[in-house]
């Protein structure tokens, strides 16, 4: 893998190389795909507009750290499989923080919620992954 990717396709490219078949954990387990937002994804006002949904869906800001620290320090107990799963979901994070500023997380809607990792690549281009998670 490139240092820097020099463009938005290349960073989905390795966005998606990293999380392939990866599951987020939630009631019903769904993959992490790469994702290039519409617009401007600064705000959650923003991401709303861009991704076409209605202005008054329900959005939670979190970090990433939050969001992948369930999945990045595993049980003290965790077997092998479990601790190979944390490390890919640790390099995914990395390749994020390092190729993306303005790193941020939003959580739309209620019980099904859509997760949108975004940050700012060079280019201007808001992308990250996109997932879903069930919570009742």
């Amino acid at each position: 893998m490139q240092a820097q990717p020099a463009s938005p396709e290349e960073l989905l490219a390795s966005l998606a190389e990293a999380a392939q078949n990866l599951l987020f954990p939630s009631e019903s387990d769904h993959p992490l795909q790469p994702f290039r937002s519409r617009g401007d994804a600064s705000s959650p006002d923003a991401l709303l507009a861009a991704e076409g949904l209605a202005a008054e869906t329900p959005v939670e800001v979190t970090t990433a750290g939050d969001f992948f620290a369930p999945v990045i320090e595993p049980a003290e107990d965790a077997g092998e499989a479990a601790l190979a799963e944390a490390g890919r979901y640790r390099r995914l994070a990395d390749l994020l923080e390092r190729h993306l500023t303005d790193l941020r997380v939003y959580r739309v809607g209620r019980v099904a919620i859509d997760v949108y990792v975004l940050g700012r690549h060079p280019s201007g281009a808001w992308l990250g992954l996109k997932t879903k998670v069930v919570e009742t």
